[in-house]
């Protein structure tokens, strides 16, 4: 699917590895600027380098998004100096451990809630001013076929997933009049680090490749998407349609 983000501005965190990297990537080749959020500088130092090679241009932030502070003040750097936001890939989480949920330890519990909950929260709020501004405005929230499924082991990621989806399709009714979209994403098992450390005697050549995964994923970003408050499924590359209230 080809479209073009010249002259816009797309913030991808997780951007250092995995579907977030060739997510930021699949935005560059479409010319729009990145601004990409990782914990690891090596990583998003790659990535500036490929999209350099591309003719574009990216913002490195090396940030901790349990960092909240910083989080508040990122929304305030990209108003001052793109003034609006176009694109939000929050894609960054953590497994945490795989175990019953009486024996995750309350550290690890703290930790997935933390960084795949509240710090999207945290990130929503500091930038959805900035994204009403845009004429295109397009957030894609991360989940997980485990949200749905209450999946033996996986209680809190599962959980914190659930609880993504659900205010994303809170944030979605209440911007439904505006040119903001906002839908979640399952991409489905991916050959992505986070899968091995799950499914450790799973062979990942059985798995897409996250660049294929976020081939898909890209045309969420597209300024013609009517669709808001639902979920697509990249596997059925289809919006698995929720009932949204009248």
């Amino acid at each position: 699917m080809s479209f073009d983000l010249s002259g816009r501005t797309a913030l991808v965190t997780g951007a250092s590895r995995g579907i977030g990297y060739f997510l930021a990537l699949e935005l560059a080749k479409r010319g729009a600027h990145v601004i990409a959020v990782a914990r690891t500088v090596g990583g998003l130092e790659e990535l500036d380098d490929e999209i350099q090679a591309m003719g574009n241009t990216a913002t490195l932030v090396p940030l901790d998004l349990k960092d909240m502070p910083a989080l508040d003040l990122l929304g305030s750097s990209i108003n001052d100096r793109w003034g609006k936001l176009d694109i939000l890939v929050a894609n960054a989480g953590v497994l945490g451990t795989i175990s019953p949920v009486g024996h995750v330890e309350a550290k690890v519990f703290d930790n997935v809630i933390s960084t795949n909950l509240t710090s999207i929260w945290r990130l929503i709020r500091s930038v959805d001013p900035l994204l009403r501004r845009s004429d295109a405005g397009r957030a894609i929230l991360m989940s997980s076929g485990v949200a749905h499924t209450a999946r033996a082991f996986w209680a809190p990621y599962a959980a914190s997933k659930a609880a993504v989806e659900v205010m994303g399709r809170s944030w979605a009714e209440e911007t439904k009049q505006m040119p903001l979209r906002v839908n979640s994403v399952n991409p489905g098992a991916t050959r992505t680090a986070m899968r091995a450390k799950a499914m450790p005697g799973e062979d990942p050549e059985t798995l897409p490749h996250p660049a294929d995964v976020a081939a898909k994923i890209v045309q969420l970003a597209d300024p013609a998407l009517t669709i808001t408050g639902q979920l697509y499924d990249v596997r059925q590359d289809k919006f698995l349609h929720y009932h949204m209230p009248s």
